[in-house]
């Protein structure tokens, strides 16, 4: 990927997490990374193609970033610590605005997160719940398909504002309490052991 398109993806990102993506117009964008809008224009026909093309950037990496956890983690619950910290890196300080943003006006770009979200991370949960089984952490008589459906959908509940309005719930809190939650519930003695060192 040539760098400079990078260095405005990256940077474009962090200004949308910030504020949102409806608010901040093109203008607002070269003012803020110093450059002329005909350099944006030169990577990107549009706003709607940056937008996309940011969420697609993102989701390589943390699939990336994902994948090695997966093959470093010495266990499973260590795994599910290491894609939490990850998760909560990552929402901590979106601002809100840029999910109902992503839904309302950048519809593509939101289908990418839900595929992403429904093919990707439903596949790594249930790895991970097989692969606790078999490393004796997990109970055996968990029902996978649930339980890694159940991860996805609190993943969404976390972003509906109508469950838990920001700023009184912050995503990072939310997520934590509910995937500490979940661990809680698919561990046995053995993992239970491991889960509250990790803990």
């Amino acid at each position: 990927m040539d760098e400079k398109r990078l260095e405005i993806l990256e940077r474009v990102s962090i200004i949308y997490m910030k504020y949102g993506i409806k608010s901040i117009t093109m203008d607002d964008l070269a003012r803020e990374l110093a450059i002329s809008k005909k350099t944006i224009y030169r990577y990107f026909k549009d706003k709607n193609q940056l937008v996309h093309s940011i969420i697609e950037m993102k989701i390589k990496m943390d699939q990336a970033i994902c994948t090695n956890n997966a093959q470093q983690s010495i266990s499973a619950i260590e795994e599910m610590f290491s894609v939490m910290r990850i998760v909560m890196e990552n929402i901590g300080n979106i601002n809100p605005t840029v999910f109902y943003d992503l839904q309302k006006y950048h519809t593509q770009s939101w289908k990418v997160i839900d595929d992403h979200k429904w093919i990707f991370v439903l596949n790594m949960i249930t790895k991970n719940i097989e692969r606790g089984i078999k490393e004796g952490v997990y109970r055996e008589n968990l029902i996978t398909t649930i339980i890694a459906k159940q991860y996805v959908v609190s993943t969404d509940m976390i972003m509906n504002p109508s469950i838990f309005p920001w700023p009184e719930f912050q995503f990072d809190v939310l997520f934590k309490e509910i995937m500490e939650f979940q661990l809680n519930g698919m561990v046995n003695e053995k993992g239970r052991i491991l889960l509250n060192k990790s803990l």
